[in-house]
């Protein structure tokens, strides 16, 4: 599995059903490649895969996507930034937010489907 340079996350606080993880996206990050070069920003398909990937890896559920019920991208990540990963399992479904660290700024929420 690729992953994108994006790994040792932090775990702040974990429950049966919710984590809050840090993880810092850096500049190494192939997700950068050719995005924007003279202003690079970590591509919404780059934030999913983050999402998708922890909540697989912390829920043991399926890799596989059945639905996007809602997803909002609202501020931009640069290289380097450390972001709050929530994540909050349902029964068949994973609502996130994620928020820069350093000023709680949020960069995308929603949720989604697993089979």
């Amino acid at each position: 599995m690729n992953n994108h340079s994006i790994t040792d996350e932090k775990i702040i606080s974990a429950s049966e059903n919710e984590i809050v993880l840090e993880v810092k996206i850096p500049s190494s990050s192939d997700f950068f490649d050719g995005h924007f070069p003279e202003y690079k920003i970590f591509p919404a398909v780059g934030q999913f895969e983050v999402i998708t990937r922890f909540a697989e890896k912390y829920f043991s559920i399926p890799e596989f996507v059945s639905s996007i019920k809602r997803m909002k991208f609202i501020s931009p990540i640069i290289p380097e930034t450390v972001v709050m990963l929530k994540l909050k399992k349902g029964e068949k479904s994973v609502s996130f937010v994620m928020s820069k660290k350093e000023d709680e700024t949020m960069c995308c929420s929603g949720s989604f489907d697993f089979a």
